[in-house]
């Protein structure tokens, strides 16, 4: 199904305008250089890294929480990482208004810290996927995705052995009556199919945002492809959104 949505707020800030963005970074984030470089220097925007034991992130437009193990991924991914000081700074920039993006483990961590609801679990061939895959926007109408056009079909990378989003029958009716789920795995027309959903994820889901729209979690690497020399520039626009609406919201 394609969402059709609002189209892409008028942005009021100055071009020149720098955010300020902010890359977590755990014990076993390995992702945190791939994110630092699209912000600062394909983008051009204030980007540093930000520790895990970090309690105040009020100063930053966005905040990426990138891919990994954080922890090692003891327990499950995720798990140790949500009791980390820095996420009570995360939650409380949400409860402001303030944007979060989290990929792979970012995304697996803030579904263990409640931010965004549902689990990352085991791929259903219980084995790593490292490939580029296919998603289809679904909702346009967000501070992450305004610069793509509904039902638009992005090619991205994806690196994991747990990604399998999965959460109760009320979620996932919350999650598509209040079109919050933001990409899902199709082929390369868009149209959804077992197989080319490649860790078996409920309803073919990639990507959601939570009930206030500016915490956002996917399993893919968008900052994999904000380049077309890598093979795809489609995540590019994800962060552009991003940013821009940042800057919006710190005006």
């Amino acid at each position: 199904m394609t969402l059709t949505a609002a189209p892409p707020k008028e942005f009021k800030i100055n071009s020149g305008a720098k955010a300020k963005c902010a890359v977590l970074q755990f014990p076993g984030s390995n992702c945190d250089q791939d994110a630092l470089y699209v912000l600062r220097d394909v983008l051009g925007h204030t980007a540093e890294y930000v520790w895990h034991n970090t309690k105040d992130v009020r100063k930053y437009d966005l905040i990426v929480i990138p891919g990994g193990f954080s922890y090692g991924d003891y327990l499950r991914t995720g798990a140790v990482a949500r009791f980390a000081p820095v996420m009570d700074a995360v939650r409380s920039h949400a409860q402001r208004g303030g944007l979060v993006v989290g990929i792979c483990n970012g995304f697996q961590i803030l579904c263990e810290a409640q931010l965004l609801p549902g689990a990352l679990m085991r791929n259903t061939d219980l084995k790593f996927v490292c490939k580029y895959v296919h998603l289809r926007v679904e909702n346009n109408a967000t501070p992450f995705t305004e610069m793509y056009k509904a039902g638009q079909v992005l090619k991205i990378p994806l690196a994991h052995g747990e990604g399998r989003y999965v959460c109760d029958e009320e979620t996932l009716l919350e999650l598509n009556t209040k079109n919050r789920v933001l990409f899902r795995y199709t082929d390369a027309k868009g149209k959804i199919s077992p197989g080319d959903n490649p860790n078996g994820s409920l309803d073919a889901i990639a990507g959601i945002t939570n009930a206030d729209g500016n915490v956002m979690g996917m399993m893919p690497h968008p900052e994999r492809a904000c380049e077309k020399m890598l093979g795809s520039a489609d995540g590019r626009a994800l962060f552009e959104s991003a940013i821009r609406q940042g800057l919006e919201r710190r005006g």
